[in-house]
């Protein structure tokens, strides 16, 4: 499911901003479809502006409340009436999804023992990276399930020779039972201090696969800055073809 809501404090209508001749929501349709294990595909909304261009293009949406405080709890409202086994959130602003990053994120939930949640990191090799908060650290166990995550720098470097830490990819799959119940639980301390919905589980006393990848293009549109970057990184790869 593809979360999309029209208004947004930073860049209105975002959805439906151009981006080389088709709207942004329908290049992470497009993309997002390519992924085999999808049964199905739909996109979660509260504008009839944005299913009217979905369904122009051919694609599933579904509206919802305009109460939502969350993505997640527009993905929830839609899994409520599906039957579906694993119900996976692809952000509605990463043009560059790919069905290969959707499928390791699908991957530990399609073992029955698994975890009832799963998401993605990848490694920081900027390092000026590392101390902007608007990148979300993630630290795990051995297991690779995820221990926590932070806005902060984490681990701390000052005794990591060489210091190595990854990046946290918010694309989630999930049990649809456990995202059911997971839109139900209460916000919690850790979740308020850092802005990170997803603490919420581990607060919770949940697991979090978190699984590496190399694959995912870092690119979320959220101003029309970051939309003439995708504009700039789209021609670049076409020019490549």
């Amino acid at each position: 499911m593809i979360p999309a809501r029209y208004g947004s404090r930073r860049f209105e209508g975002k959805p439906l901003a151009m981006l080389c001749g088709k709207p942004l929501i329908q290049h992470v349709y497009e993309r997002a479809s390519g992924c085999e294990l999808f049964r199905r595909l739909v996109v979660a909304t509260d504008s009839g502006r944005i299913r009217t261009a979905v369904e122009g293009f051919g694609g599933v949406a579904l509206m919802t409340s305009t109460d939502h405080l969350s993505g997640t709890d527009r993905v929830a409202e839609v899994a409520a009436g599906d039957d579906s086994a694993i119900v996976v959130n692809v952000q509605g602003d990463e043009p560059f999804v790919n069905a290969t990053v959707l499928e390791q994120v699908i991957r530990p939930l399609l073992d029955p023992e698994g975890p009832p949640m799963s998401t993605l990191r990848k490694r920081i090799l900027d390092p000026a990276l590392l101390d902007d908060p608007n990148v979300v650290k993630v630290v795990t166990g051995r297991d690779g399930d995820a221990i926590y995550f932070s806005r902060s720098p984490i681990p701390y470097p000052g005794r990591c020779v060489p210091h190595s830490a990854w990046e946290h990819i918010g694309i989630y799959a999930y049990r649809r039972e456990f995202l059911l119940a997971f839109s139900r639980m209460r916000p919690t301390e850790l979740e308020g201090v850092e802005g990170l919905e997803q603490l919420r589980a581990l607060e919770h006393g949940h697991r979090i696969a978190a699984v590496p990848t190399e694959d995912h293009v870092g690119l979320s549109v959220d101003t029309p800055d970051d939309l003439e970057r995708a504009r700039i990184m789209l021609v670049n790869a076409e020019a490549r073809c």
